[in-house]
């Protein structure tokens, strides 16, 4: 028996400062928000695929220093062009763009404003 159908799917993000993540995904990631409902943020990443940004109450979420449990991953062809964009915005950058052989992607990391750990990859070289 399959399981019944799944439309789309969000992934969470906890911030202590909803505006500056919310620039950094507007105006740095150049996200388009798809719905705004006061303390999160939901941006259309591609398709059905969204991340939200939510504002952390500090009881529930606590937030260190490096959110290195979580990645966001952003699947692209053009790897090396959101390199040189994020670049010209200002990104530092984790890891420039290389190539990993284990598990045969290409890819670069980033850190957001939280310290969520962004990677922007292709699968395949």
């Amino acid at each position: 028996m399959s399981h019944p159908p799944i439309e789309s799917s969000i992934t969470f993000l906890y911030t202590h400062d909803l505006d500056i993540s919310a620039r950094f995904y507007e105006d740095v990631l150049g996200l388009e928000l798809w719905l705004d409902q006061g303390s999160c943020r939901i941006y259309q990443v591609s398709g059905d695929g969204y991340v939200g940004v939510c504002q952390s109450s500090g009881t529930k979420t606590p937030l260190t220093d490096k959110q290195s449990n979580v990645i966001f991953t952003l699947v692209t062809p053009q790897v090396d062009e959101w390199f040189d964009y994020l670049q010209q915005r200002g990104v530092v950058f984790e890891k420039p763009p290389t190539f990993n052989e284990t598990y045969k992607i290409y890819h670069c990391f980033l850190c957001d404003p939280n310290g969520y750990l962004i990677e922007i990859q292709r699968f395949g070289e």
